[in-house]
């Protein structure tokens, strides 16, 4: 199943309100676009990104879900663990998830994962089952090679860019990994949200590096043995990580999981196709009843 819409007809992002909840022990930002009263969607963002990755697919689904989103510990807006061993495994993240869906009083939601978010929600459907009644993972690497870890270890160990201001900032921000066709306008939008000034006074991206540099691989397809309800693996035309291969693997434990696709789409798929990415999740929901 592919979805043809075409990115350039991307549509404006989204309002949200913002809310803030203790979860294990740090103030944790969430994004609420609305609607209430609508089945609550929850969406998780990958590494070294933030909520605001979801803005531009939320004002296509909000007349039809309540949209919520998250920013990872150690991510955008919620707080950094200053622990001496940072807590930023796929285990504290989902035991934030379930924390926050406790407290958000989400119920029969439905989860979507884009990239690490992706993991970190298989680690939650697996591990916390009860609340969310349907799950979409967006190309995420289900079964991480280890020089990919290692190459993670190696950039979060080293010093970030950082710069005078936050126009300079702005003016180098990228998407990374690159081969996203997001618009410039896009990319501004997300880069005026991606930066901060620090103690220095510098401007660096609003991620703790210690995500990077303490990232620990593991082999997620074992987990979908535990995860019982409507599963979708949505993955770009453009991009690997969902292989056939890994989607043989995961429906030797889950066979309901389906296999859709975003036409015109690498890694960054609520970027680069946002109605294609809408329309291929509403189908699919749609066609559970």
């Amino acid at each position: 199943m592919s979805t043809q819409s075409n990115s350039t007809a991307a549509l404006e992002p989204a309002p949200y309100a913002d809310r803030y909840v203790e979860v294990g022990g740090l103030k944790i930002h969430v994004q609420d676009y609305g609607t209430a009263g609508k089945p609550q969607m929850l969406c998780v963002h990958g590494s070294a990104a933030h909520a605001h990755w979801f803005d531009f697919v939320a004002s296509g689904l909000i007349d039809e879900y309540h949209v919520l989103a998250p920013d990872l510990r150690g991510h955008g807006d919620s707080e950094w663990d200053r622990s001496q061993s940072p807590d930023y495994n796929y285990d504290r993240y989902a035991a934030d998830l379930h924390e926050i869906a406790e407290k958000l009083d989400l119920r029969d939601f439905v989860l979507v994962g884009h990239s690490m978010g992706g993991l970190v929600s298989t680690v939650y459907a697996a591990t916390y089952p009860g609340r969310a009644r349907a799950f979409i993972v967006v190309d995420s690497s289900l079964n991480m090679p280890e020089e990919r870890i290692a190459s993670m270890n190696a950039v979060g160990s080293r010093e970030g860019s950082s710069y005078a201001s936050a126009e300079e900032f702005l003016a180098n921000y990228k998407i990374r990994p690159s081969g996203s066709s997001a618009t410039p306008d896009m990319v501004r939008h997300l880069g005026k949200h991606s930066g901060r000034q620090f103690e220095d006074g510098r401007w660096r991206n609003k991620v703790d590096r210690d995500v990077y540099a303490r990232r620990v691989g593991r082999n997620l397809i074992p987990y979908w043995a535990h995860i019982k309800v409507p599963a979708l693996l949505l993955r770009g035309d453009r991009s690997n990580r969902i292989s056939p291969e890994i989607v043989e693997q995961v429906r030797a434990h889950a066979p309901q999981v389906q296999v859709a696709e975003v036409a015109g789409c690498d890694h960054h798929v609520t970027l680069d196709n946002p109605r294609g990415f809408v329309e291929a999740c509403k189908r699919w929901l749609g066609s559970l009843g």
